[in-house]
């Protein structure tokens, strides 16, 4: 069984709906992409193992949920600014989206 977490824990978790505007492959891997996402009030870039699953095109306009107040980090060369939320599914990424198009920036809760 997975540790819990007190709810305090979980307020400290900043989730919000952003859509992706571009996504490109990075160089020499087979798995990740640069994403630019859309938050309403910034744009950031992530980057996501997700290459398996969607190609670029299927990602422009999508919108997704991203955990925004991860510590940045460095991932071939790149800085990610954040981590988009995805189910695992047999080892593949699916990601999590709104059922309908919400504001960019909505906090999820």
């Amino acid at each position: 069984m997975s540790e819990t977490i007190t709810i305090d824990d979980f307020k400290r978790i900043q989730i919000r709906v952003a859509t992706i505007r571009e996504a490109e492959r990075i160089p020499k891997s087979d798995k990740l992409y640069k994403l630019t996402i859309d938050l309403g009030n910034e744009t950031r870039t992530l980057v996501a193992g997700i290459a398996e699953t969607y190609s670029p095109e299927e990602l422009i306009g999508r919108q997704i949920a991203v955990l925004v107040n991860l510590q940045p980090a460095v991932i071939r060369g790149v800085v990610s600014e954040g981590m988009l939320l995805a189910a695992d599914v047999d080892g593949k990424a699916v990601l999590l989206s709104p059922d309908r198009e919400v504001p960019n920036g909505s906090v999820v809760r």
